[in-house]
């Protein structure tokens, strides 16, 4: 039976209760204990940052040949806080609503709670390291509003929100480096988690300058790899972006929990040839002064400003005139799906709508658009060659965030006992559907709020590595990285003639089309089928040049796609037994007349957490959710 280990009392008065109790070490005994993080985005620079000021032993490791280039940068809209600086009557009780009805009831009362309290403290520590967040005139930092909300409680730095804040957290990861408690490396991929007795005790790694696997120990490890969206191979995410480390982790023990649950984001642009590999995500802030639109009549080929204002569907207010353009990013990416395969779609493909400034610019005028998104335009521009001052901006829904990751507690641990998983990793406060700007800010709140409390709380439960048989550890090591060679060897050994990308390609072509922005048990069946036959065909066919011992991305990119095969089954697996719709996970069987999610409350009010039971093979355990302070209602944005 998992155990989310909640706090008692009030919902106001949980996250309190736990640091009151929580368990600390002398700040003398800290430097006897070690801790692994593995990624150097938000949350795990801000973590391993925030430990090592404490005075415990950090090492540090990322693939990225600097920290700073982690995914975190990509976010680029805003970061929520609930200090209603607008006065228009945010709270954190407000936030904390939006936040579960955003995620159609299907998340902990308790961790979004805590996530709404948290927000607040963090816009004071992204101030005081210097974040460059937009001020009014007077002064006072500036609020934009995202889908999903009736308030402004974004707060930002242009278009570039998740650059500065990651900037914030490199400079405190880069002071701690400079010192005696922090060791990063850059260049080292993890490929395995070391357990021992029922614990994770350390990872193995590979040097991806050298090829040399080497093994390390600790007494709690920090997954902190940002999520898996990449699976369906065109999407907003980094090339780079995988799902090794947590699947790894998965296959140690920890369970994967709601992998189906990945949004599609609203304000991508749509692809315009077999030629992509990744689409460019454009900032959700958009929303906010643009108003998408598409033609009335199936197949209008005019260019947008010969069709009149009687003539365009502007389909997002019409369905939700309380929300309108600001609708949750589901449904919206939903909407604009309808519209497509309808035959109103627009652009080369006939796979985009348009996002269109013409208002705004008339009302406020180019000066005070060009302030608010500038970058946003200018990227717009480099991408397509379009003035998106003169003519609107072409948009479409693409994959994005992943809602599911490992199973966490409240403390942010998985049920492998020293695993933390914190960010986008986890699956834990944004059920399934995430609000826009939340995404930068659990990030930030796990790495510096969260972990360092908990993280300390676990550890006073153990001794330290040093006082353990080190005998037992360095055979599970020896045994980790074994296997590890052993599987780089049967990948190289692979003289077929497709190279991992192509496979790549392939598998999110599967997904996007059987188990994508909609979804229904035939298509998902096939899906499964053809995934089946194309882990047979990676084995056999799958072509890596190089040898290990040296700079290889065939084989990095072999091993990430070898994992991403094997995720792809537990994603459907999911998604077909989730007999409902909700949030992210639309099943088309499963809809209200009018085309909206139809809950069921009854049968699958629980998050899924899958164990993994050998390759393909699972067994679903249920974490029930329970709702004491909201009622949970149909999820209406009308």
């Amino acid at each position: 039976m998992l155990n989310a280990r909640i706090p008692e009392g009030p919902l106001e008065d949980k996250w309190r209760n736990y640091k009151a109790k929580a368990q600390l070490i002398n700040p003398a005994n800290r430097r006897n204990y070690k801790i692994i993080v593995v990624g150097t985005g938000l949350a795990g620079a801000s973590s391993a940052a925030s430990l090592a000021e404490l005075g415990f032993q950090v090492e540090v490791f990322t693939f990225h040949d600097s920290a700073r280039r982690a995914h975190s940068v990509a976010a680029q809209g805003g970061v929520n806080a609930a200090k209603d600086y607008k006065n228009d009557g945010d709270s954190v009780w407000r936030m904390f609503y939006d936040t579960l009805k955003g995620g159609d009831f299907r998340a902990r009362e308790a961790n979004v709670y805590r996530l709404a309290e948290c927000s607040m403290a963090l816009i004071d520590q992204a101030v005081a390291q210097g974040v460059p967040f937009a001020r009014e005139y007077s002064g006072y930092l500036s609020n934009r509003s995202f889908g999903g909300v009736q308030v402004s409680r974004t707060f930002y730095a242009r278009g570039q929100t998740g650059q500065q804040l990651l900037l914030g957290a490199y400079q405190s990861l880069m002071r701690q480096n400079a010192g005696k408690n922090l060791i990063l490396h850059t260049r080292h991929e993890m490929l395995d988690v070391i357990t021992l007795q029922g614990e994770a005790k350390g990872v193995t790694i590979r040097n991806l300058d050298t090829g040399e696997i080497t093994t390390h120990s600790c007494d709690a490890l920090i997954l902190a790899t940002g999520g898996y969206g990449k699976i369906y191979y065109l999407s907003t995410l980094a090339m780079n972006c995988n799902a090794t480390a947590i699947w790894r982790a998965h296959r140690k023990g920890a369970f994967m929990a709601a992998p189906s649950w990945t949004q599609f984001h609203p304000t991508s642009l749509p692809q315009l040839g077999d030629y992509q590999s990744k689409l460019t995500l454009m900032s959700e802030s958009l929303r906010n002064d643009g108003r998408i639109w598409v033609p009335k009549s199936a197949e209008d080929t005019r260019p947008p400003g010969e069709i009149p204002e009687d003539e365009r569907d502007y389909y997002l207010e019409r369905r939700y005139p309380a929300f309108g353009n600001l609708a949750p990013r589901d449904i919206s990416s939903r909407a604009a799906k309808e519209r497509i395969d309808a035959g109103c779609g627009v652009g080369p493909m006939k796979n985009a709508v348009y996002l269109d400034f013409k208002d705004a610019l008339e009302r406020e005028g180019k000066n005070a658009i060009a302030q608010r998104y500038g970058n946003l335009f200018g990227m717009y521009h480099k991408i397509t060659g379009i003035d998106a001052y003169q003519e609107p901006m072409m948009i479409a829904p693409a994959a994005h965030f992943s809602m599911g990751g490992l199973w966490v507690d409240y403390r942010l641990m998985s049920n492998l006992e020293g695993l933390f998983v914190l960010g986008e990793a986890n699956f834990a406060d944004h059920g399934a559907n995430r609000l826009g700007a939340n995404s930068l800010l659990q990030a930030c709140v796990d790495g510096y709020f969260i972990a360092p409390s908990t993280v300390m709380d676990y550890l006073a439960e153990t001794a330290a590595a040093k006082s353990k048989n080190k005998a037992e550890w360095a055979a599970a090591a020896d045994l980790s990285k074994t296997e590890v060679n052993r599987r780089l060897d049967r990948l190289l050994n692979s003289k077929g003639n497709t190279t991992a990308e192509e496979f790549h390609k392939e598998l999110g072509q599967i997904l996007y089309k059987k188990c994508g922005l909609s979804r229904n048990r035939a298509d998902m069946e096939a899906a499964k089928e053809g995934l089946l036959s194309l882990q047979k065909r990676f084995a056999e066919e799958l072509l890596i040049p190089g040898k290990a011992a040296e700079i290889n991305f065939e084989l990095e990119k072999a091993i990430r796609v070898e994992d991403y095969l094997e995720m792809a089954v537990l994603i459907v697996e999911d998604a077909l037994q989730r007999e409902e719709s909700c949030g992210a996970h639309f099943r088309e069987e499963y809809q209200t007349e009018d085309g909206e999610a139809l809950r069921n409350d009854g049968d699958f009010s629980f998050v899924s957490a899958w164990e993994y039971q050998g390759h393909n093979r699972y067994q679903l355990h249920k974490e029930q959710l329970s709702f004491e302070y909201v009622e949970m209602k149909e999820r209406s944005y009308k």
